[in-house]
């Protein structure tokens, strides 16, 4: 097996977005650094239930809407 192949594994904290942390273990960084979170399973829609908003960029949403209209009920 070829030597130096796989990254350094070692331990970070790892902060929420509420401001807790966490230590576990990752080839993120260096030894002792922190990660810390924009979106996190406390916050995220995907996760809380939440509701999701839909932009319309450029009019995407409304042109797809009027072009599919007659099919949706």
């Amino acid at each position: 097996m070829k030597k130096d192949t796989h990254p350094d594994y070692h331990e970070i904290t790892v902060v929420m977005t509420d401001g807790t942390t966490f230590q576990t273990k990752s080839t993120y960084g260096a030894e002792g650094d922190k990660l810390t979170l924009d979106i996190d399973p406390r916050t995220h829609p995907a996760w809380t239930g939440g509701s999701q908003t839909l932009l319309d960029r450029g009019g995407r949403v409304s042109r797809f809407k009027k072009k599919y209209d007659g099919l949706m009920g």
